[in-house]
């Protein structure tokens, strides 16, 4: 049996997101809880699993389309299904033969009222709520045993360890048993509650009233082609953003979703029909005379260039709101100091061989990291954090040094716990960890949370000064310009090659000054210009 794999609500309010990638291809076997695609919503990164085995038959999406919430995202084969309906069809043909010679009368009457309701319990399965959740407490539920429910009517409130999700019925029906009490925990691919869901079954038609049927079926066609609205359009934020960037009015925007839900395609479609409404349809032409292109001047053709509107959302949205709310209410200052790492870079060459593995990259990074940490012992104040209204400054005992990543999702900044405890080789094991997860975009929660403070190495890509904007509450920030081999004196007043690395601070004016951060720096240079400094510095 070929069974349509239907996404599920993924977040509360989402009702669509990006097919970021498919793991899977047509012709795949999967078993359960085999991760299938990643998708992208408005929030996060999510990764949809398998929730039974099969073949999949069907990627109904191409990379980098719109998933519909609700509706089918692939198809699978299901093998057990498939071997027991080949027996039932294998059993049955001689007995349903003579079956259906015997009742032939009896058939035509019934043709007529077999299109009956029949009752069946369904139990909706708790979908995937978020990367890595695996159950959810019951917070409420919005409904009762007995209550009738309509399709996408909210039916309770769960609580994970990120958000509140309300969950909606994706059926109308009879509520008929709920499987948890308020304040339960509840397994995510697990029965959450039980629908009784009416079901419409009808006969193949062996009246004669064929014509009816026939004369109905346009007018049907016709009523289901428009979509139900209900005065203000149905739309996510992302396509009302759209709507609003192409200055189109929402509301004469003809849905083909759920309730007339409007998608961006309706947009594009309605866009494209307003653009087209004064040009000739295709009878006009083909009724034009047939000379008429023989007697036209050849004229240049002019090719017409749109422009494409992308919203934004995901990762980078909420990176935009929060570098907004940072340059707003933070008072920015920049200091900026050069670091000749010559014998730095020699150091960790001539270790990078022996300690370097798939586990551990041996970078520059945890160099950085750990005498920063060194220098921060004697600087609490810059790895401190201040309250909303800055009446209050904490100085964080936890030395979580965060690094800004250009990932495939957009700008995460993991941070590796707890550096003044850690080793270099500790450290490194950890960035390289991190590294790996926040460019394939999955960081966990955890590792995203309580920096006090962040580096951005800006340099891997070629820069080399830089005005970075503070990770909001920490109050520094250092950018890393790249390395270059420049000319330099050295003490008997001889030019020679040095290793220089730009360095970019800003910082909270709030709390920190410019002679504060001038000597932090200068004793963080010093850890790093003369590695002995800093070997004797640790504990």
């Amino acid at each position: 049996m070929i069974k349509d794999f239907i996404l599920p609500d993924i977040g509360e309010g989402v009702v669509e997101c990006e097919l970021v990638e498919w793991l899977v291809k047509e012709g795949d076997t999967v078993v359960e809880d085999q991760p299938i695609a990643d998708v992208m919503t408005d929030k996060a990164l999510v990764q949809i699993p398998a929730p039974f085995a099969g073949v999949v038959t069907k990627l109904y999406y191409a990379k980098g389309d719109i998933a519909k919430v609700h509706a089918p995202l692939y198809a699978v084969q299901i093998e057990g299904a498939v071997e027991i309906a080949g027996e039932s069809v294998t059993a049955e043909p001689a007995a349903a033969a003579t079956v259906a010679k015997a009742a032939e009368p009896v058939a035509v009457t019934n043709a007529t009222t077999s299109s009956s309701s029949s009752v069946s319990i369904e139990e909706f399965l708790l979908p995937d709520i978020g990367e890595g959740i695996v159950e959810c407490e019951l917070v409420e539920w919005l409904v009762s045993e007995g209550d009738w429910v309509e399709e996408d009517q909210p039916i309770a409130d769960v609580m994970t360890d990120k958000a509140l999700v309300q969950i909606p019925a994706i059926k109308a029906g009879k509520i008929a048993k709920l499987h948890y009490r308020k304040g339960q925990l509840a397994k995510v691919h697990a029965p959450l509650f039980a629908i009784e869901v009416e079901q419409v079954t009808s006969a193949p038609a062996a009246t004669t009233n064929t014509d009816t049927v026939a004369n109905a079926a346009p007018a049907a066609q016709i009523v289901s082609a428009e979509p139900a609205r209900q005065g203000k359009a149905l739309a996510s934020p992302a396509v009302r953003r759209m709507a609003r960037s192409l200055d189109i009015d929402l509301s004469r925007v003809p849905g083909t979703g759920k309730h007339g839900r409007v998608y961006k395609e309706d947009i594009a479609r309605f866009q494209q029909g307003a653009s087209n409404a004064s040009a000739p349809s295709v009878a006009q032409v083909k009724e034009a005379p047939a000379q008429a292109s023989q007697t036209q001047v050849p004229t240049s053709t002019v090719t017409q260039r749109a422009d494409t509107v992308e919203p934004i959302r995901g990762v980078k949205a909420v990176m935009a709101r929060m570098m907004v709310e940072s340059v707003s209410s933070i008072p920015h200052f920049t200091y900026c100091e050069e670091f000749d790492l010559t014998d730095l870079v020699a150091l960790r060459e001539s270790m990078k061989v022996k300690y370097s593995s798939d586990e551990v990259k041996l970078t520059m990074m945890p160099f950085f990291m750990k005498s920063m940490s060194l220098a921060l012992s004697q600087y609490p104040v810059m790895n401190s954090q201040v309250n909303a209204d800055c009446t209050e400054l904490t100085y964080k005992a936890r030395h979580n040094i965060g690094m800004a990543v250009d990932s495939k999702v957009g700008l995460l900044v993991p941070n590796i716990k707890d550096v003044q405890d850690k080793s270099i080789l500790e450290v490194a094991a950890e960035i390289t960890r991190l590294t790996q997860a926040a460019r394939s975009g999955r960081v966990a929660p955890a590792d995203l949370k309580d920096g006090t403070i962040s580096i951005s190495n800006i340099g891997a890509l070629g820069g080399t000064v830089a005005t970075p904007i503070i990770n909001k509450p920490e109050v520094a920030i250092v950018a890393l310009g790249k390395l270059q081999t420049l000319p330099r004196f050295n003490a008997k007043g001889e030019v020679e090659a040095r290793q220089i690395m730009q360095v970019s601070w800003s910082g909270d004016h709030r709390v920190i000054d410019g002679g504060t951060i001038a000597r932090f720096c200068n004793l963080w240079k010093q850890y790093l210009e003369y590695p002995q400094e800093m070997l004797l510095a640790m504990r």
